[in-house]
């Protein structure tokens, strides 16, 4: 298993992996953007690493850090439950060493919480958010 840099030709692969995202369980996004916002959002470097997940010669998944140390990860639904996640936090962390890392993941994603716990972070606070809606 590797981790390669995102580039330009993974745009369609993140956006796809993206679609198979249960948006209940999203705190990044409401709604699906579309792909030439991906492709802004992907283009705009929004994170300080990023990483296309290969298993094999397979695209399997993604895994990013934020300049604030937050760690995403999405793993495709077909490879999902083979220990790729637990492999690919293990070498995201191995080669962006810092002294703490965060998740930030929404109460509702179980199998993220689970899958955090089962790697040694600790829940440290709940977060509330107050929208005003526009009339």
């Amino acid at each position: 298993m590797k981790l390669k840099p995102v580039s330009k030709s993974d745009y369609r692969f993140l956006y796809d992996l993206l679609m198979e995202r249960n948006p209940r369980a999203n705190i990044s996004h409401k709604k699906m953007p579309t792909y030439n916002e991906h492709v802004s959002f992907v283009s705009a470097k929004p994170y300080s690493k990023w990483y296309v997940i290969l298993y094999r010669v397979n695209k399997v998944g993604s895994i990013y850090l934020t300049s604030q140390n937050e760690i995403g990860i999405f793993i495709k639904k077909s490879f999902q439950n083979k220990q790729i996640g637990n492999i690919a936090l293990r070498k995201l962390i191995q080669k962006n060493p810092k002294k703490r890392y965060l998740a930030n993941v929404n109460p509702k994603n179980k199998k993220s919480i689970r899958f955090f716990k089962n790697n040694g972070f600790k829940l440290i606070q709940y977060t509330f958010e107050l929208s005003k809606i526009k009339n």
